[in-house]
């Protein structure tokens, strides 16, 4: 299929590594330009070398997206260097463990500033362009939101937000022919979830276990078959969804784990 994506620039932020990679990497291959915004300036170049080495565009921008105006910059850098944004891809983020328990009010804030602030920012300074091509927006968010997981508060409450200005968002931009999806996280394998799996004591069983609650295949989900996700929605192929919470995940959300699991 054809997505039509062929010249098209797309910001993605977090596009360096792990999922915002994968989703740049497939938009390359549509022929987009994905413009990846990250805050270390040598994961991005690595980013846009990789695509390059493929025959692909890329262009990368240093941002961190905590900061107001970095965010501002970067939606102007883009137009200033290609005179257009025809999508957004809101990734960057990290579950960063601030609990009810332990956690202080000022870190909750600075969690929410971390992983959800910067989508909100980002959408409203890319929106003029948005605005004159009928652009689309992709949020990824996490099964946290609807599931829970314990001490996460903050990456949860974020999530949660997430979803609810996708939602709103479709509703407020409807009328300008701009399309705002979700595509939802589970267990998805990256190099943050390779770390993270190696401070357990049994990181191999920890890991089958896992995979054991994923009803189809009990596999985790590639940054791949998420990207595939994401190129679809902001693509014209998907021109009449919006406001959806799409979740590529094998089923580990809304099927039942326990008649699956092995």
């Amino acid at each position: 299929m054809d997505l039509q994506l062929e010249n098209k620039v797309i910001l993605v932020t977090g596009g360096a590594k792990g999922i915002g990679l994968g989703v740049a990497e497939v938009l390359a291959a549509e022929g987009a330009i994905p413009v990846i915004i990250g805050r270390n300036a040598e994961d991005n170049l690595n980013g846009v070398r990789q695509i390059e080495a493929s025959g692909r565009r890329a262009w990368s921008i240093v941002a961190e997206l905590n900061r107001t105006d970095d965010c501002r910059n970067a939606v102007a850098s883009t137009v200033a260097k290609f005179g257009r944004i025809e999508g957004l891809v809101n990734n960057a983020g990290i579950n960063d463990g601030v609990s009810l328990e332990h956690g202080s009010t000022d870190e909750f804030l600075a969690s929410l500033r971390k992983n959800l602030v910067h989508y909100y920012e980002m959408a409203q300074f890319a929106l003029p362009e948005l605005k004159k091509c009928r652009g689309s927006i992709v949020n990824i968010g996490s099964k946290v939101a609807e599931t829970g997981q314990g001490s996460t508060s903050a990456y949860a409450a974020a999530n949660g937000g997430r979803n609810a200005l996708t939602r709103e968002w479709s509703v407020e931009l409807g009328k300008y022919g701009i399309r705002v999806n979700s595509v939802i996280v589970a267990e998805c394998w990256t190099p943050m979830y390779a770390t993270w799996l190696a401070t357990m004591p049994q990181p191999e069983e920890t890991r089958r276990v896992i995979e054991s609650r994923i009803p189809l295949g009990q596999r985790m989900t590639t940054c791949t078959e998420i990207a595939n996700s994401v190129a679809f929605l902001l693509s014209d192929c998907s021109s009449h969804t919006t406001g959806q919470l799409i979740h590529v995940d094998g089923g580990y959300v809304h099927l039942d784990r326990a008649c699956h699991s092995t």
